[in-house]
Order: structure tokens, then sequence, then C-alpha cells
């Protein structure tokens, strides 16, 4: 993973922000590239471990075949009303998907830790495995590029 930021490093968030940050965030927003090169941007719950985003998609969905077709993605998360406030992060690599597709909970070590993060995020569930409804599966965006931002650290004046 690289910060590309070349300019905004003042208000750049460090580690510890940006994880606290994607912990508390409950919507990101996907872009991935359509067929004919256009972007397709939707919503989306996920949680983050520290080093990667872990997306939880419909396998049936506009974005699922985008990202079978080509796995570029870009992911956004931001928060903040007033231009004093605002702050976020965006997130780009290839989405790869990981366990079984849809996920109906065959066991796939892998998404232990984001399953149960993910349950206690979304459901306030304290769970050994997470239910699954057999139409979701896993996305995993290990980012090669972040940038980020938070308005509050720019001096008041």
């Amino acid at each position: 993973m690289t910060v590309t930021q070349r300019r905004g490093r003042r208000i750049m968030m460090s580690q510890d922000e940006l994880d606290a940050f994607l912990a508390e965030q409950r919507i990101c927003r996907v872009a991935t590239v359509s067929a004919d090169g256009r972007p397709h941007i939707s919503p989306l719950w996920f949680c983050w471990d520290g080093t990667t985003l872990w997306l939880y998609s419909l396998t049936r969905s506009r974005r699922w075949a985008e990202l079978r077709r080509d796995p570029r993605i870009a992911v956004v998360v931001d928060d903040g009303h007033d231009y004093g406030e605002l702050r976020g992060v965006e997130l780009s690599g290839e989405a790869v998907p990981v366990g079984e597709q849809p996920r109906t909970g065959v066991s796939c070590p892998e998404l232990d830790t984001p399953e149960r993060m993910f349950a206690a995020k979304y459901f306030g569930l304290d769970l050994d495995a997470m239910p699954h409804d057999g139409r979701h599966a896993w996305l995993r965006l290990v980012p090669e590029a972040i940038r980020s931002w938070d308005f509050r650290k720019m001096p008041q004046g």
C-alpha cells in the first residue's frame, strides 16, 4: 500500500486516525468500470481490518459482474457536513473474491475475522459464525493506494 498524496499531507489522516474513521463509518461508495468504460458507483457496507477493506456484495449485482470482468475498483468513505469538518478516505486497487460465491457458510478461515467484524458492526451480533443469505459474497481489497483528508486539521481563521 502506498500513500500517493503529494498535496494535502497536512490534512492527511495518520494510520490510527484512518483505522478509527473506517471502523466508525458504515457506508462506502464503490466505483467499478462498466463494459463501455464508464464508471458505475454504488453504496455498500464494509469492514476494515487495518490492511484490507472487506466488501459484502450481492453476487447478482451489476457491481459483481463488472468486477468479474475488470477487477479495478475505487472506494470512497467520507463524512462531514460543513466544509471545515469534511473528512474521508479513497482506497483503490483490485477486488478479489474470497470464499464461495454466493457465500453459504462453508469454512473459510480467511473470512473468520471479517465476518465477525461485519456481524458486530452491522447486526450487533457477537457470533462465531455470521448468518449467510446465499446471495452475497466477499470481495477483498488490499489497497494499492490510499488518499485521505481531514479538514478539521486545517487552521481555523
